[in-house]
Parts: structure tokens; sequence; C-alpha cells
């Protein structure tokens, strides 16, 4: 068994579109609108073949997770995973450079980790991580 998918909900989907095809190579399927009740969205497709659907539509109440500073239960971040340490520091300075904060890292972590936590346009929680070797 795999997981299908996960999604999002947000009230800017173009946004966010743009920022995970720009950022981690997702590949968005066409959008996909139902008149009835004004819902649109988009698939998202990562190389893994892991999916991600973006979902908008009128009257969807802001989430109230702070997802800085006091985490609740739930589902509370997306993993993207490279190759190499490097590439999760390259990744790093490049949103960086782009004004997206970094709220951790690039560190190693006590599982065999490296790296880093920063939030989607949204303020989504997402890490990039590396399996490292000593």
């Amino acid at each position: 068994m795999k997981l299908e998918h996960a999604a999002i909900w947000t009230d800017r989907l173009e946004l966010l579109k743009e920022y995970y095809t720009k950022y981690f190579d997702a590949v968005p399927n066409d959008l996909y609108v139902n008149k009835r009740n004004n819902f649109r969205s988009y698939f998202l497709s990562f190389e893994s073949g892991a999916r991600l659907e973006l979902m908008e539509m009128p009257g969807i109440p802001v989430n109230k997770n702070d997802t800085v500073q006091a985490q609740h239960r739930g589902i509370i971040h997306l993993a993207f995973g490279v190759a190499h340490p490097d590439l999760v520091d390259e990744k790093a300075r490049q949103l960086l450079e782009d004004g997206f904060e970094i709220l951790n890292g690039p560190r190693k972590t006590g599982d065999g980790y490296y790296e880093f936590v920063t939030l989607d346009p949204d303020r989504n929680r997402l890490e990039v991580t590396a399996l490292y070797h000593e």
C-alpha cells in the first residue's frame, strides 16, 4: 500500500501551485473546477510518484494551528527528500535568497537526517531532508 496523496486547503491556489512547481519540481495537472460549489483544485505530481492536492473553495475557515510556535495534534508537516545533504543546503539557500523563512537548520538530527524546516506561502510547515552517514 502507498499513500496516494495529501491535500491542502488554500485561498491562494495559483500562488501555492507556482511555489511547489518552482521549488519542489512538482508537475501540476490542469485546473479542475466544480462550478456547482465553486471548488477548484490542482494535483501536483512529484518524481517519487507522490502527489499533493491543492484545493480552494469559498467558506473554508482559517486553520488555527500555529505551525511555528504552538503546534497542535494532527498532520503538521510535509517532508521532501533529496539525494544528498549538499542539496539540503542548496535548497535552504535558494529559499532564503527568495525571501522565505527558515525555521531551523540545516542541521543533523539524532535519527540520521540532515534537514531544515521552512514554511510555504500559506505557512504550512515543510521539511527538506537527506540521509547522512558519519
